[in-house]
């Protein structure tokens, strides 16, 4: 009895200890063979479409640069709020609209990109189509301008083409993170 006790024991102790990692081990190396077949079977995937790949990613490229372009220029947002006021500036003028001020609000981070923006206060203009006009070319300006805040006040209701006020105008740049990612690669 004693004999056998000590035999189950051993046959225990090599089954714990001998053929249990061995399972272990082929069941890990099976599991790892199947991903890496479907990795290479991705792959090769990928090959044989190797053309349309490519002109996906090319399209994205044209698209990420057509993006760039409708971003403000320049490196700080210092410099991005200035472009903006330069960009303002031609187009007030072109509409005929006096500009009495321009203050540069806190720039706003928004995950790769960043928002400036001007606040402007213009003088009592006597035509409504230039405000109009003015505000329209701020809209489909090539670079992406919008207005998220305007207040027009009529100064004489009798004469209501009279008018004055302040607008918002923000534009897009490129914020901190995407010069991070250009740098790393």
């Amino acid at each position: 009895m004693f004999w056998g006790i000590i035999g189950i024991t051993i046959l225990i102790f090599l089954f714990v200890y001998g053929i249990l990692p061995l399972i272990e081990t082929k069941r890990k190396t099976e599991e790892e063979i199947a991903l890496k077949r479907k990795a290479l079977s991705k792959y090769e995937e990928y090959i044989r479409n190797r053309k349309t790949v490519e002109e996906e990613l090319d399209l994205a490229l044209k698209q990420v640069e057509g993006i760039q372009q409708k971003l403000l220029s320049g490196e700080t947002p210092q410099l991005g709020a200035a472009s903006l006021q330069e960009i303002i500036k031609r187009l007030s003028e072109k509409n005929g609209i006096a500009i009495r001020s321009f203050r540069i609000l806190e720039p706003k981070e928004m995950d790769i990109y960043r928002r400036v923006s001007i606040h402007i206060d213009f003088s009592p203009t006597n035509s409504l189509l230039s405000i109009g006009q003015f505000i329209y070319d701020i809209e489909h300006h090539e670079k992406e301008l919008m207005i998220p805040e305007m207040d027009l006040v009529v100064i004489n209701i009798r004469m209501p083409n009279n008018m004055q006020g302040s607008i918002v105008i923000s534009g897009w740049m490129k914020g901190p993170k995407i010069k991070e990612k250009g740098r790393e690669g």
